[in-house]
């Protein structure tokens, strides 16, 4: 029965799967609609963020270590962060966000978490073409390495995928935790090799360095490092239990909302 009521509801999603397009086509559109330049914001804005955080590490903080390239190792962690966190506030707002189509026409529910998430992997490939050109520029050229570069976008997306699954469906009857995730959020950017090398946590005091070593989104951001900036496998270890432990949250939540979809009606 279990195994039939999910069967028939991924039928459902791939039926509706030009929806699906659309919804992932108008959210890009709708991104920079208004803006003067459009679709350069997709490759101005991490550019932007990189500088604004070089200018408060090295030159207002007085960063001092030069043992590898600091700008690159920037990029990389800014790029990565951008996706995921773009993605989780896109992806929590999504169902309430079409909550007047939800009401009008029968549609999985699921269908618009999972759009603002590949919406957002468009950006982080542009997000990419900055990445190769402070490569460039700085004279680091990836080895080998750089095939696993698609197995850790694989990775990402489904971490997200999951993620923003159950982010979406929580926030229809728990609207607080749009709040809440802003912080969390805001706690996970510190807490991660995003600005700073191993995380702010890393060597403290308070002997906190678990946070940073069993944090999925340090071992995202570091295996994007190993494989463009010092050609090095990345921690396949901790890809893989991220894939694995991902992939059941995902096809729990996928078999939730078949199972839930007219309570989200309910709670709309």
């Amino acid at each position: 029965m279990q195994k039939t009521i999910m069967k028939n509801y991924l039928k459902e999603i791939i039926k509706r799967k030009d929806l699906l397009y659309y919804l992932v086509k108008s959210g890009l559109k709708a991104e920079h609609r208004n803006s003067y330049l459009g679709y350069f914001w997709w490759l101005l804005d991490p550019l932007l963020n990189v500088l604004v955080y070089y200018f408060l590490v090295v030159i207002v903080l007085g960063r001092e270590n030069d043992d590898f390239n600091y700008a690159v190792f920037l990029v990389i962690g800014l790029v990565a962060w951008r996706w995921i966190s773009s993605s989780i506030n896109s992806a929590s707002k999504s169902i309430l966000r079409y909550s007047t189509i939800i009401n009008q026409v029968y549609l999985p529910k699921s269908i618009f978490p999972l759009s603002f998430t590949i919406s957002q992997l468009f950006n982080f490939l542009f997000g990419l073409i900055v990445v190769a050109l402070f490569l460039a520029f700085n004279g680091i050229v990836p080895g080998w390495e750089i095939i696993f570069l698609p197995l850790i976008i694989l990775v990402t997306l489904v971490f997200l995928m999951a993620i923003g699954f159950v982010l979406g469906y929580v926030n229809v009857f728990v609207r607080d935790i749009d709040n809440v995730m802003t912080h969390i959020i805001r706690i996970f950017f510190y807490a991660s090799p995003i600005i700073w090398e191993g995380g702010r946590l890393k060597g403290s005091e308070y002997n906190l360095d678990w946070i940073v070593d069993y944090n999925p989104i340090a071992v995202i951001v570091n295996s994007y490092r190993d494989i463009l900036m010092f050609n090095t496998t990345p921690n396949f270890v901790g890809l893989g239990i991220i894939f694995v432990v991902s992939s059941i949250v995902a096809i729990t939540m996928l078999y939730h909302y078949s199972k839930n979809e007219h309570k989200i009606i309910k709670a709309l």
